[in-house]
């Protein structure tokens, strides 16, 4: 019996098995509005067998993009936009989720699809990143740090995104904290610098999150809430395991059913050590020591690999990004290799299916 393909509860919803989509920016729309692509893009994954799939990073409010090609979900368009992108997906089989964010001082950048480089300026539309400090991420501009009433902005921002995002159908909400984006930069003492009620000691770093966790949960009470976080700033003097450990348990009190567990992204100087399932062990940490469920990540390529993630304790779901890119059907392709019979492969398909001699 194959662990990877057993049910798993996710607060209130399930999903139909542990394989999912991790969030994956695509650079590809105008004004924050989804369009034709995301929906064929992500619909792609569920029709895959995917149990869980997950929006791009999606600003909570135009200062929160990325770039200015991201998505967001600050207003009623975009909500009526998304909606139809949900249904798709919810449609095929999959949990639908939306990852919610506020790139920080990484924001106003040019996308990878351009040929820029850096702080989009404002001549070419760009805007003032804000941070809680400022202090720039290496090659970008200087941003603004929030006072306090930007901070209650920021809260009130994920909030309105939260219910824009449960009346456009997600199942799912999850809070962006990691990759060196916004929330993770109020966490790491390495971007915060400030000496109020949101920075100095790790309860006060983290006051944020648990504050902007708290407006999501009030603004979707029944609907399940994750949240990604980067386990380590790979930097000396950086946010790390331990920190990463002691928060989730926080997060986890505070509602939040699911942690998501990346890392890196917060400084250019980073030392990363990449190799298959370079991520995995920060989840096993996170999932023992934070008694919450955990979704690893990190260059998870095969079947055979999340099974192994999964029996061998380190979390209770496999998210893979690239793979997912490479094969939309990767988790028809993990059911056959691990001979899981499932009654979700597409019956307009059923001629490609390859079984197992019994």
């Amino acid at each position: 019996m194959s662990l990877l393909f057993t049910p798993v509860e996710i607060g209130s919803s399930r999903a139909r098995n542990r394989l999912w989509v991790a969030p994956m920016c695509q650079y590809s729309a105008t004004d924050g509005m989804p369009n034709t692509w995301h929906l064929t893009h992500l619909a792609a994954f569920a029709t895959g067998g995917a149990g869980l799939v997950m929006t791009e990073a999606t600003a909570v409010s135009p200062e929160g993009r990325i770039s200015p090609d991201d998505t967001g979900i600050w207003n009623d368009a975009q909500r009526d936009a998304w909606r139809p992108i949900a249904a798709e997906i919810r449609a095929r089989g999959a949990l639908a989720a939306i990852q919610l964010a506020h790139a920080g001082r990484k924001a106003s950048t040019w996308s990878p699809l351009t040929a820029g480089t850096g702080t989009v300026p404002d001549a070419a539309g760009g805007w003032q990143a804000l941070a809680p400090s400022p202090v720039a991420y290496d090659g970008y501009a200087t941003p603004q740090q929030l006072d306090t009433d930007g901070i209650a902005k920021v809260i009130a921002d994920f909030g309105a995104a939260a219910r824009r995002s449960v009346d456009a159908g997600f199942d799912v909400l999850e809070v962006h904290a990691a990759h060196g984006y916004l929330l993770h930069e109020f966490l790491s003492p390495l971007s915060n610098q400030r000496t109020d009620e949101y920075g100095g000691s790790l309860a006060n770093r983290a006051r944020l999150l648990l504050e902007v966790l708290d407006a999501v949960r009030a603004a979707a009470p029944a609907t399940a809430v994750m949240v990604r976080f980067s386990a380590t700033d790979w930097a000396d003097g950086g946010w790390d395991l331990a920190d990463t450990t002691t928060v989730a348990a926080w997060a986890a009190e505070r509602g939040a059913v699911f942690v998501d567990i990346s890392s890196g992204g917060l400084v250019a100087h980073q030392r990363l050590v990449v190799g298959p399932g370079y991520q995995v062990p920060f989840a096993r940490e996170v999932r023992e020591k934070a008694g919450v469920p955990v979704a690893a990540v990190g260059l998870i390529t095969t079947g055979t690999q999340a099974e192994e993630v999964l029996r061998s304790g380190a979390a209770d779901a496999v998210m893979a990004g690239r793979e997912w890119l490479r094969d939309p059907h990767f988790a028809l392709r993990a059911a056959t290799e691990l001979g899981a019979e499932i009654d979700y492969w597409p019956p307009q398909y059923e001629r490609a299916r390859i079984r197992r001699a019994s």
